[in-house]
Order: structure tokens, then sequence, then C-alpha cells
């Protein structure tokens, strides 16, 4: 699904729907696509990344739920990215080979976290060999060090990346670190590259040292609120957009106190959309009963986030 229109804005780190007894539950993608779109206004997607348990699912599953994302996003979604980061690096190339030949809109690798004394330079290499199989779409790296572990800093790959990978395009960046994130930006200001943020929580921080869209679970369900707020941010309404950034930190906080991870979020996506999304896969287990019960409170506060 080739599109020439721009990556920026909300990106939804998608969950995997599973059935009851643990298995890959495709039939409701269809649904979940159009839930983003018209309850969300979220239009791009990041499949098969840490919400969407990526990590824990088979590679033959990985390839069903992309090229079931990519069928049933054409025409109506702006961007299907799928994550194809593996510990292996004969399968990450072979699901970055597998999105490219589904029309992927572009592919997303995580640095394998097993070994972390890896050197920059071989993390490029990695990379570089990842990409290599798909180079007809774009190539974004996805930083995550409190994830794998693997703490070298944006800044010190960009070069090599930008070098070694003529399809790379920018970085899905979900760390805390912005002066590493403000660093990028500084060094790629006049450059095609996007830097989409990944810690929902502090989004607002983000945009305002320049990064150009957002990354995250959240976004399945609190779209539309931080819709609202990147709006009042590009219309220099900072007061707005504080009130908003604030109002989703209240929920976030809230969630996070009590405990937040894939299982929750699976639970809160299933309560606020109507489409089950079912139990994570093992080990990890449900959400209780008291987790979504607090959480359904909460949300009625979520209704009163509208500022002028």
């Amino acid at each position: 699904m080739a599109t020439q229109k721009k990556l920026q804005g909300l990106m939804a780190a998608t969950i995997t729907p599973m059935t009851q007894d643990g298995e890959i539950n495709l039939s409701v993608i269809g649904q979940y696509v159009d839930y983003l779109i018209n309850e969300q206004g979220v239009k791009n997607v990041f499949v098969n990344g840490t919400t969407g348990e990526g990590l824990s699912l088979s590679v033959q599953e990985r390839k069903q739920l992309a090229a079931e994302w990519v069928a049933k996003g054409k025409d109506k979604l702006d961007h299907v990215i799928i994550h194809v980061g593996a510990l292996s690096l004969p399968e990450a190339k072979g699901l970055a080979k597998h999105a490219a030949e589904m029309r992927a809109d572009g592919i997303a690798v995580m640095p394998p976290f097993l070994f972390k004394q890896v050197n920059k330079d071989a993390l490029v290499a990695f990379l570089r060999d990842v990409a290599s199989e798909a180079p007809g779409i774009p190539f974004y790296y996805y930083h995550s060090p409190p994830l794998t572990g693997i703490k070298i800093c944006v800044e010190e790959l960009l070069d090599g990346m930008k070098e070694q990978i003529p399809t790379f395009k920018g970085v899905k960046f979900s760390d805390r670190d912005l002066l590493d994130l403000g660093r990028c930006l500084k060094k790629n200001d006049n450059s095609q590259l996007v830097f989409l943020y990944g810690v929902d929580e502090q989004l607002l921080s983000a945009l305002a040292i320049g990064a150009t869209g957002a990354v995250g679970s959240t976004y399945n369900y609190l779209g539309k609120v931080n819709n609202s707020m990147l709006e009042a941010f590009a219309s220099r309404n900072l007061s707005a957009a504080q009130k908003y950034q604030f109002c989703i930190q209240e929920f976030l906080g809230f969630v996070i106190a009590q405990g937040f991870g894939v299982a929750q979020t699976k639970a809160i996506m299933t309560l606020v959309s109507g489409i089950p999304m079912g139990p994570p896969r093992l080990p990890l287990s449900s959400a209780s009963e008291e987790f979504i019960a607090k959480v359904k409170a909460k949300l009625e506060s979520l209704k009163n986030c509208t500022y002028s």
C-alpha cells in the first residue's frame, strides 16, 4: 500500500487480539482498523511491536498479522509499519522481506537484546542487513533502552545508519532521554528523517523540541484526546495543550500505579472499544477484575478533557 503521505501525528502500537485459548484472532482486525479511524482519529499503525507481543509470537503468526493489517488497512490507513526485529538475524531478515512483499509502508527494527555488550558498528551492521531485505520501503530504528538494555544513544547511531542504510527514514524513540532526542533533532534539522516519540505520558515535551509524531499503546484508546493536544500545540495554544497533557497524565499516572503493561492495555482496549482483545500470551497474566473496575471509573474523568 505504498503511500506518499508524510509520516506524522499519532501512530497506534497495535494490540494482537487473541482467543481465550491463546491463538491470534485475525477476524477482528478489520473492525479494529475502522475503530481507530472513526473513533480515535488514528490512521497510522505500528504492528508486532512490544504492545503487540511481537516477540512472543511465532514467525508465522507475525507474518499473518502483518498481511492482515496491510490488507484491512488498504485505502483506509495512511501507514502500516511492521516491526520485524528478532533475536535471530535470519528471522528478522525473513520478516523484513515478507513485509516488503506485502507492500507495507515501512519496517522497524528493535535491536537484539540478549547480548547487551553489542557495539555501535555491529548494531548498525545488523540493522543494515535486515533493511537490505526490504530495499523498496522505509526503514525505522526502534530505540527502547528501558526494554532492551541497549543504551547506545541514537545520536551516535545516526551517521552510520544514514551512510549504510539507504532506506533509513527515522526513529521510534521510546526513551525519556530528551537530551539525546534533542541532539538528534538539532543534528537533522534540515533532513527528511522523522522522530516519533514513544513515551505517551510526556509527549508534549517531545513535541516542544521538535518530534514529528508519536507511537504508543495508549493511542489505541486515547487517540482522540491526544489528537486534541496535537491540534492545540500546532495552533500555538500552549495553555490548552498543557491541560490536555495534564489530563492524560492524570489517567496514565493512575493506571501505572495500578500496575500497567500489555495485559492491562488489552483489558482497557476491550473495555473502551468493545472489540475483544483476549488475554495476553503466557507468561503474562490477564488483568484483574479489580483493575478493570477501577479503570472504568477513572475513564469517566477523561470525558471532561475539552479545552480551547
